[in-house]
């Protein structure tokens, strides 16, 4: 494959249906530190691009084929090019808990993070530890979310210490709290010294991009890992409202209403165009930092990651965004091109966030280390044997709108929660079943089926799995009663 067809396939929206039938890129021979024999980082170095959009549901992904109003010309392109994991979920669906699993490759009762408002460990390895290590830079733009500091009490607002950085500690142009320290059109963030840069009459997702492009198009001596966290297309705290970028709304005021959502009160139908309105300028953003990435010649040696920390059920399941367990708040999108992607595939096995850190540090050849969780979906991605294999179980952990544990399947979604209602707790060793989800006839789960007779059986092995999973993530195994809604 040329550059000038991969400068195509990148920049235009036809062809996404092109690129899906598209060659693997050439390697080049490159040996690399921390490389492991027969790995592709034993013939080069891949540098790794995280893009992290917040609060990004899955269907508003043009390629995902369930949203004919999304306009994502350029992930849409990634997704024909690379690897759509399909069925990718948040392991938990709020935003510091999440990003917490996402470094770490463990659970967020593991990490520190079981909430928002509470620091990251600073004694496990994350991927930007294990990369630099190996001889990456590491590197962060954007929202941070990992420091400690309740929102609510103003604290975890301001620069983030180098200690407090999850070892991103080369290039670093962030906010612990950029919904606070910015608004859609100014704002402050802190470089490596935390001495300010400010922005003023520029969207903020074109800001961040900004500063994202001036680092890629700088000469790089080592290969690197850069992740651009965006706030968009979450929604700006203060305001208590999603902002697009100034004329978008106008654009989707009769967009499509995804089918969970319509069955429901909530806030959609005042909040659907702006945030139609973010999820594309995060698509432009995107296209932009991937062209940037063929014109500096590194298009071809850098995998591209593309994913949520959760999605928005626009306040239809509870009274905020997320922090459910509906596919709302769980399924995120997760689309990676680069070495060991090219595949032009969809992968419908179930996959977690805490998969995604070992992933890359296997594609980068970096041997993962112990305290990870996660399992690298590489196999996935050229193993067929691989995917018959995948046990399809992720375990969903629920906090600040109550305490519970689920389970996703394939087929199900089971759901546990804390019967007393806690919300100040990392864990319970007592919960009772609270929802039961048919994700085969029900995707948009409007039946919640627990406590049926028909379906205890499903329940009862469910249950069973649910609790390995539990005690796998180091919590001791619950006491969960059968729910009693139905006679």
């Amino acid at each position: 494959m040329t550059v000038n067809r991969r400068n195509f396939l990148i920049g235009t929206a036809a062809a996404a249906a092109q690129a899906g039938v598209a060659a693997a890129l050439p390697n080049t021979p490159q040996s690399g530190a921390g490389a492991k024999p027969g790995s592709p980082a034993s013939k080069r170095k891949p540098n790794i691009v995280i893009y992290h959009s917040d609060q990004f549901r899955w269907d508003f992904v043009g390629a995902n084929g369930a949203n004919s109003s999304t306009r994502t010309p350029n992930l849409d392109a990634l997704a024909a090019a690379g690897t759509n994991f399909n069925h990718a979920v948040t392991n938990q669906p709020v935003c510091a808990p999440s990003r917490s699993v996402l470094l770490t490759g463990r659970y967020a009762t593991e990490t520190g993070v079981w909430r928002n408002g509470l620091a990251l460990s600073q004694e496990l390895p994350t991927i930007a530890t294990e990369l630099r290590n190996a001889g990456y830079t590491a590197n962060y733009i954007g929202k941070w979310h990992l420091a400690a500091g309740s929102e609510a009490q103003g604290g975890g607002r301001g620069p983030v210490k180098a200690e407090h950085r999850g070892g991103f500690l080369d290039l670093w142009e962030g906010s612990n709290a950029l919904e606070f320290s910015t608004h859609p059109y100014e704002g402050t963030i802190w470089d490596r010294d935390n001495k300010p840069i400010t922005f003023k009459d520029e969207y903020r997702i074109d800001f961040l991009t900004d500063r994202a492009e001036k680092f890629l198009r700088e000469k790089q001596e080592k290969p690197f890992l850069l992740v651009i966290s965006q706030l968009e297309p979450h929604q700006q705290n203060d305001l208590n409202r999603m902002v697009g970028p100034n004329g978008s709304a106008e654009r989707f005021v009769d967009a499509y209403v995804p089918p969970d959502l319509r069955a429901f009160p909530g806030d959609w139908h005042k909040q659907l165009p702006d945030y139609y309105g973010a999820c594309e300028s995060i698509d432009a953003s995107v296209g932009r930092l991937r062209k940037v990435l063929s014109e500096e010649g590194l298009a071809e040696n850098t995998i591209f990651v593309f994913m949520s920390d959760h999605g928005c059920h626009f306040m239809t399941r509870n009274t905020e965004y997320k922090r459910s367990t509906h596919n709302s708040s769980l399924r995120i999108p997760l689309l990676i091109d680069g070495p060991g992607f090219e595949s032009a595939r969809q992968i419908q096995e179930v996959v977690g966030i805490v998969h995604i850190a070992p992933t890359l540090l296997d594609a980068a050849g970096v041997t993962v280390p112990d305290s990870m969780k996660g399992k690298s979906l590489l196999p996935l991605v050229h193993d067929a044997k691989a995917r018959a294999a995948w046990p399809n179980k992720e375990l969903i952990q629920i906090s600040e709108s109550m305490t519970s544990r689920a389970i996703r399947t394939k087929d199900w979604t089971y759901c546990v929660a804390d019967p007393t209602g806690a919300t100040n707790t990392a864990a319970s060793t007592n919960y009772h079943e609270y929802q039961l989800y048919d994700q085969r006839n029900d995707p948009y789960e409007l039946v919640n089926l627990a406590g049926r007779k028909e379906y205890q059986e499903t329940a009862d092995e469910l249950r069973g799995e649910l609790k390995k999973l539990i005690v796998a993530s180091g919590e001791p195994e619950p006491e969960i009663a059968p729910a009693k809604l139905y006679p």
